[in-house]
């Protein structure tokens, strides 16, 4: 059983920017990828940004040029850090090990961590 556990949202002013989290409990080398979604109130879930075991990234347009998703294997964990802040990216952010190319119910999700960007 893999545990996820996000951290580093908070609020921050439009502009602004913030580092995301996501520990593992066991090695993330093992996931065919790590995942960011977010969500918010009435939206569905989206995927924001992908790494690969093989180091690759992908990003929703929303958010390209803006975030950067990347991993620290020895460490276990996860980054996302996302610049320039927009009020539409608040949402809950999600941390996902993905075990095989297509989501299943194999893969993992943590508790999530508030994002909100306002004024």
């Amino acid at each position: 059983q893999v545990q996820l556990v996000e951290s580093g949202g908070g609020m921050v002013q439009p502009g602004g920017s913030l580092r995301l989290s996501c520990a593992a409990s066991g090695s993330i080398f093992s996931a065919y990828a790590m995942d960011w979604y977010r969500q918010a109130p009435g939206v569905r879930r989206a995927l924001v940004a992908t790494i690969t075991r093989g180091g690759s990234t992908n990003y929703a347009d929303s958010v390209k040029g803006r975030f950067t998703i990347s991993r620290d294997n020895a460490k276990n964990t996860v980054y996302l850090q996302m610049n320039s802040l927009k009020p539409e990216d608040t949402a809950v952010y999600y941390c996902q090990y993905r075990s095989s190319q297509y989501p299943s119910n194999d893969d993992y999700w943590g508790q999530g961590t508030q994002v909100t960007v306002s004024s």
